[in-house]
């Protein structure tokens, strides 16, 4: 599928949906404005002052609308010009393993080209440069319409599984998570051409650990740092896995009727010896990761 995207004045923009508004359609996306389908392509008017042009004649719908004219104002977007962005590829992240209260998440999603410009009228970027506001508005729409599969291991059961004397440790973990997701993904029958991890260890140690799972992935894996700012993939499912961690932890903070902080600083502390006060030790291993140092902290504030 051919995709245009163009920035364009809003002037003009409100120009085109009137040569279009005889082939306008319906569109549920709620930051398009205006859709329409004509000479065997779909043309989208995004909020954002972006245009998108979709299919086998996207060209020819450019043309039709003088999109092609230096005249327009109009630029292609480079985005896509990323690395490994011209290819449809599975990327994966994690939210949650340094906080000590909540879960972790793990997801995995496949991103081919042609939706790198509904991600990009989304404002998709790396979740750590998002607010908690943008994130849960953008993810349920990243979940409908991405393929991905998304993992969270609650803390009860990480308590369970980390820990000395246990089966994983807080590394070894994640390799399984990671892994389980992107297997699970590729049996849904899609084809990446690229899989990429947000680096939390060496290739050398990720491969020490997954070889040990279960499920083995035979195409070739790739850790890169900091690739959520790198790849739409991989921040799509930064995305989701934030929400997802976000929706755990004030469903633990439900049950428990407390909130619980993000991270691990001293406010997690606090709020850990207040549950040791008000329930022991079973709340805390409902709600937290208990080999971090954050348990003796609060047992001492209790002292």
């Amino acid at each position: 599928m051919n995709t245009l995207v163009f920035h364009l004045k809003k002037t003009v923009i409100n120009g085109l949906t009137k040569q279009l508004a005889a082939y306008q359609i319906s569109n549920h996306n709620p930051y398009v404005s205006f859709a329409a389908k004509h000479l065997n392509a779909t043309f989208l008017a995004y909020t954002s002052e972006k245009v998108v042009i979709q299919g086998q004649g996207a060209q020819a719908l450019a043309h039709f609308l003088q999109l092609d004219n230096p005249s327009t104002s109009s630029k292609p977007d480079t985005q896509s010009s990323l690395a490994g962005q011209a290819m449809p590829m599975i990327g994966t992240d994690e939210v949650g393993n340094g906080s000590y209260f909540g879960g972790v998440a793990v997801v995995a999603s496949f991103v081919k080209p042609e939706n790198h410009a509904f991600l990009r009228s989304l404002g998709v970027d790396d979740s750590k440069r998002m607010t908690d506001q943008n994130i849960q508005t953008i993810a349920p729409l990243l979940e409908k319409e991405i393929p991905h599969k998304a993992l969270l291991l609650s803390p009860k059961k990480y308590n369970q599984v980390v820990g000395k004397g246990l089966k994983h440790n807080a590394v070894s973990v994640k390799v399984a998570l990671h892994n389980q997701a992107i297997w699970l993904l590729l049996q849904k029958g899609i084809a990446p051409q690229k899989i990429v991890i947000d680096a939390f260890t060496t290739p050398n140690n990720y491969q020490r650990y997954v070889s040990k799972e279960v499920n083995q992935i035979q195409q070739a894996i790739t850790l890169e740092e900091k690739a959520e700012g790198r790849y739409l993939a991989v921040a799509v499912s930064s995305i989701i896995a934030r929400a997802m961690f976000l929706e755990n932890l004030r469903d633990l903070g439900q049950e428990v009727g407390f909130q619980l902080p993000s991270g691990a600083s001293a406010k997690s502390d606090k709020v850990a010896s207040q549950l040791l006060a008000a329930y022991g030790m079973t709340a805390l291993a409902h709600t937290a990761k208990l080999h971090f140092a954050n348990t003796q902290k609060a047992q001492a504030l209790l002292t």
